[in-house]
């Protein structure tokens, strides 16, 4: 007699968002454990998560021009400088969205949620700007896409078109 043992059904394979989201997590968990002392997640708040932002800039790849840089605001640098490499900006914000989505599907509440912390949107919006004033590239805030486009009738487009 032969037992067939009833095996989970497979599950699909995770996203590529949802892997970066486990490994972030993970990542983080990490840094916490490896904290002198340790510290736990039920004890972490949004001084830790700028801690864990400003170690990562320890491995970031984006040159970010210093004040007293001649190449300072220059999009286009025309040769190397000893300015340090940090984590762009985008990279920073993209983490914390995956993090501060991943503390509450790890049973966080979204009022303790460190990573949605008005002090981390404040030390984001700094990185952005100054980088961008580094970089010499302004930011531009991407316009929210429509989801109802008005429609014009022609009296709107005559009255328009004469106002430019």
């Amino acid at each position: 007699m032969t037992y067939q043992h009833q095996q989970p059904p497979p599950t699909p394979p995770l996203s590529r968002y949802e892997s970066q989201k486990r490994r972030d997590w993970n990542t983080f968990g990490q840094y916490l454990r490896n904290q002198r002392p340790p510290v736990a997640l039920t004890q972490c708040n949004s001084n830790h998560v700028l801690d864990f932002l400003r170690y990562l800039d320890l491995f970031g790849k984006t040159k970010v021009h210093l004040q007293g840089c001649g190449y300072f605001g220059q999009p286009e640098p025309p040769g190397p400088c000893t300015c340090p490499l940090r984590q762009a900006w985008g990279s920073l914000d993209a983490l914390i969205g995956r993090l501060r989505a991943a503390y509450e599907e790890n049973g966080g509440l979204p009022e303790t949620n460190p990573f949605a912390s008005g002090a981390i949107r404040v030390y984001l919006r700094e990185v952005r700007d100054s980088q961008a004033k580094a970089r010499g590239i302004p930011y531009k805030k991407k316009k929210k896409k429509r989801n109802n486009p008005i429609l014009k009738t022609n009296n709107d487009e005559i009255s328009n078109s004469s106002m430019h």
